[in-house]
Formats: structure tokens, C-alpha cells, sequence
């Protein structure tokens, strides 16, 4: 598999039918699009407004993830530069929370359209299933009001150990969690280059990235944000994510003059990752994706080629190794021997049972734990693999 600085008509084609046939659509857009001179920029969400307005007329759903509001308050209140310390930080977010809100609010007003705040934190995905399940249910029924949602991180409240990290990576939860067709993520670049387009003039833009390798994330990491905290590698790690669980992703500028448009029409210079063939499950996103692991499971090569391969549960006695301390029930990562991370799934036992029963046969488990619950250390119901490890683009294994 590779990477195309270009690509053939034939992909091409196959490109455009799978914008052309999205319906639900997430949309994120970076705080370098959305400010101008330190503040926000009133005709770029103008702009971007009328855009998806135009979406929704056509009968798609669209749910907003926006970035602004760190920006947005640092030009209100008057500094020059954001503060380090964090309760002034979250001070500037809910000035500016209240701008951003505002200027969108102001900017659908004009087709009768509503907008719904929605701010998150991890806590509020990763914490519990039903909280996850509530939040879900709450886009549901927005999208069915044809009310847009615009999500952006709760920035208010959110201390380190409750981070999304930026809202690349919320956007890639919202594109799981919503059953995405697609998730466009603008920026203030065409897309991603062979390097950093704002200090290389041969930088080439890559039209179409089929794996994420290595040679990807080091090129990635060669371009980093402006105003925001993401940068291309992040959005590299949410464009992982959603294509493992078979949702493409655009990266394309926010500043081009209707940019949602030429998207659909095939007009606009983007960036298409593509995903894999196959969907995951609302289920098993939240699984590999969303929940937070509490420990480490590492199994044998036999057990990996079973798992990767065959779509197996996971059994006792291909486990070399535990790390962590949990209980039943809980979501653990899954690695090799070479410390590769192949999946994430919800354990049967607690990490104390696991170490006595790791490496033994499952007609052992009741002679070491005195009771039997499952054959199955991890059920493949309960199992998401992460495909990870492929073939780079520019020849080199990963």
C-alpha cells in the first residue's frame, strides 16, 4: 500500500462516490482558520456558516466540532500572549466560549437555522458507557430537530487527566461515536504536504494517503500548529483512528472560499485518507478508541496471529505478561512481545486472576482460581484490533 502525490482517475472517482453518498458528516475547523488579528474572524464563520447551511438544505447532517475559543477570549480580554497558568487559561476559554457561540449563532440566524452548544470532556466519553451513550443520544436528537451541534472541549473545567488533547482527536470520538460517513478536517493548509508548505517551496501535497506509517508521522510531525495545540500530527493520529474503524477523512483548507462545496464537487486541493473496508461497530469503537486501558496484557506470537488474523478471542494461555491493576470488567491494552499495541478489549478477569491463570489452558482455570466464569479471557465480541503495523509508503517496514 502507498501514498499518492497524485491520483489516478480511476481513484479519483472512487473518491468523489464516497463523498457524494455521505449523509452524516462531521466537520472540524481549527483556531488558525477561525481568527484573524488575534481575534475571531466574523466572515470566515459567516462563511463557513452558509456552507453548511447548504448541507443541511440538501438533507445531510452535519455536527460542528470548533475550535475559537481560547483565541476568542485572549483577544476580549486583551493579552498578548495565552497565560501558562491554567486557571487563567480556563478563564480565557469561557470568555471566548461565550464569543464563539455567539458569532455562530449570529451567522445561522440568517437561515433560521439553531445551533446547540454542546462542550465535552473525556470524562464524559471515556468515563462510563451510559454517560457515553447519553451524550450520543443527545447528537441524535439535534441532528433529528435539524438543529447543528458545535462541539468543542470543555476547556472550563478540564484538567490534564480529563483531556482530549486537542479537538483533532475530539472530532475522531465524534466521528466514531455518530457513525460518521466522513469527518473533513479544515486547516489553514491544503492539506498535508511532503513538508511544511509555509517554509518549503517544493513541499508537494499528498492527495491520498492509503496507510499511516512511520514515514507519514515523521513528516507529519515536521508541521506543526499556529494558534492551536494540534498541528499535522495530531491530526495523523485522529485520520488513524477513524479509518481503522472504516470512516475516510479530508484534510483541506477552511480558508478556501467554499471549501464543503468544492469537496463534493471534486474541485478543492485536500488530502483523502482512505479507510478500511469494513466498519467497527458503535461498540467496539468506543472499545478500541474512546475508553481509557487501566492495564496491559501482553500475549505470545500465536496468540497476536490469532487475534489480528482470525478474529479469535483471546485465551489464557497465550498471555506471557500483566501490568496494572484492575478489575473485571475493565478495558485493557493488548501488546506483543515486541510491545506493539494490537487491541483494546473488556477483561473477564481482574489482573490479579490473570497473573495465575496467564500461560495455562482454559480447563486449568478452576484448579488455579477455584472458579471458571469464562473460557475467554477477552470475547471477540468485547475485542477491537488496532491495524497498526503495515507496510510503509516509501518502502521501508514499519
Amino acid at each position: 500500500m502507498n501514498s499518492s502525490m497524485s491520483m489516478d482517475p480511476q481513484r479519483r472517482l472512487e473518491r468523489q462516490k464516497s463523498l457524494e453518498s455521505a449523509r452524516r458528516i462531521v466537520v472540524k475547523v481549527g483556531s488558525n482558520v477561525l481568527t484573524a488579528a488575534g481575534g475571531l474572524s466574523l466572515p470566515v464563520i459567516e462563511a463557513l456558516s452558509d456552507q453548511i447551511n447548504r448541507l443541511f438544505t440538501k438533507g445531510l447532517e452535519v455536527i460542528l466540532v470548533s475550535s475559537g475559543a481560547m483565541a476568542s477570549g485572549q483577544k476580549k480580554i486583551g493579552l498578548e500572549r495565552r497565560p501558562d497558568e491554567i486557571p487563567k487559561r480556563q478563564a480565557i476559554a469561557a470568555v471566548g466560549q461565550a464569543g464563539l457561540m455567539l458569532a455562530y449563532e449570529n451567522a445561522f440566524a440568517k437561515y433560521q437555522r439553531n445551533v446547540a452548544q454542546v462542550l465535552l470532556t473525556s470524562d464524559d466519553l471515556s468515563g462510563s458507557r451510559r454517560r457515553y451513550l447519553n451524550a450520543r443520544n443527545t447528537l441524535y436528537t439535534l441532528l433529528s430537530w435539524q438543529v447543528l451541534p458545535i462541539i468543542n472541549e470543555n476547556d472550563t473545567v478540564v484538567v490534564e487527566e480529563i483531556k482530549f488533547g486537542d479537538n483533532d482527536n475530539l472530532s475522531a470520538l465524534i466521528s466514531l461515536m455518530m457513525n460518521a460517513d466522513i469527518l473533513i478536517n479544515l486547516t489553514d493548509i491544503d492539506g498535508l504536504f511532503t513538508a511544511d508548505p509555509r517554509r518549503r517551496q517544493d513541499a508537494e501535497l499528498i492527495e491520498e494517503v492509503t496507510t499511516i506509517s512511520r514515514s507519514i508521522e515523521k513528516i507529519a510531525g515536521d508541521i506543526p500548529g499556529t494558534l492551536g495545540t494540534g498541528g499535522m500530527m495530531s491530526k495523523i493520529q485522529a485520520a488513524r483512528k477513524v479509518t481503522t474503524a472504516g470512516i475516510p477523512m479530508v484534510i483541506a483548507n477552511g480558508k478556501t472560499p467554499g471549501i464543503l462545496e468544492k469537496l463534493f464537487t471534486g474541485e478543492a486541493r485536500s488530502t483523502f485518507f482512505i479507510p478500511a473496508k469494513d466498519k467497527l461497530s458503535n461498540r467496539k469503537c468506543w472499545i478500541g478508541f474512546t475508553v481509557k486501558p487501566k492495564g496491559v496484557i501482553k500475549i505470545d506470537e500465536g496468540a497476536a496471529r490469532a487475534i489480528q488474523s482470525r478474529g479469535k478471542s483471546l485465551l489464557a494461555g497465550g498471555i506471557v505478561d500483566v501490568s496494572g491493576d484492575f478489575r473485571i470488567g475493565a478495558p485493557v491494552e493488548i501488546s506483543d512481545t515486541k510491545d506493539h499495541r494490537i487491541a483494546v478489549g473488556l477483561v473477564n478477569y481482574s489482573a490479579g486472576e490473570l497473573r495465575k491463570i496467564k500461560g495455562c489452558n482454559s480447563s486449568q482455570i478452576k484448579d488455579r482460581l477455584g472458579h471458571k466464569s469464562y473460557d475467554e479471557v477477552i470475547h471477540r465480541d468485547n475485542l477491537t484490533v488496532l491495524d497498526y503495523c503495515n507496510p510503509s509508503p516509501f518502502g521501508e517496514e514499519v
